[in-house]
């Protein structure tokens, strides 16, 4: 497994860099695929966010799905340690789901097919495209695939239906569905 670890706006020191190389294999175990993990640090420069000042940012793929968490925390080795045991607690949930469906005969999530970025000027509207195949699923599927990628919304195709759907996450804490008529 490769791990990259990088900062942004400040300088990972060299000890919280092994830590975090050691804290994302150990979680990487979980899918033995060898791919590669990004581990992004930022500090942000507001003195009045000094309990979230520093960031964490794990990217990975695992069994060609994206997983990608955020912490925030005073000290960049608290916001590692939230992030890598959220990572690890991610992968083992993308795994339990992937063996419950393969024993289900279902087969894997939705897969990004493309990305592309298209530059526009700041008077634009569009600054990035997604293509991706999308393979149908339950809404259950959907909102678990929106967690995996911590989004605020899913748009997938309902396998029961085949209309498309989204998944969003509500202000009181649930998930709402939005379904054609």
């Amino acid at each position: 497994m490769t791990v990259r670890v990088h900062g942004r706006n400040m300088q990972v020191p060299e000890k919280t860099r092994t830590v975090a190389e050691e804290r994302v294999r150990h979680a990487g175990r979980i899918f033995d695929d060898g791919g590669s993990v990004d581990v992004e640090f930022t500090e942000k420069q507001n003195p009045r966010q000094a309990d979230d000042r520093y960031r964490v940012e794990i990217t990975s793929s695992a069994a060609g799905n994206i997983v990608r968490i955020e912490a925030e925390a005073a000290e960049p080795r608290a916001a590692l340690d939230v992030a890598a045991d959220r990572y690890e607690r991610q992968l083992r949930r993308l795994k339990e789901r992937l063996i419950q469906r393969n024993r289900g005969g279902n087969k894997g999530l939705n897969q990004p097919v493309e990305t592309t970025d298209v530059e526009k000027d700041r008077d634009g509207v569009i600054v990035r495209t997604k293509r991706f195949e999308m393979k149908p699923m339950t809404a259950e599927e959907a909102a678990l695939q929106m967690e995996m990628l911590g989004h605020d919304f899913f748009f997938f195709l309902d396998g029961e239906t085949d209309k498309h759907c989204v998944v969003y996450h509500r202000r009181d804490g649930h998930v709402g569905l939005i379904e054609p008529q």
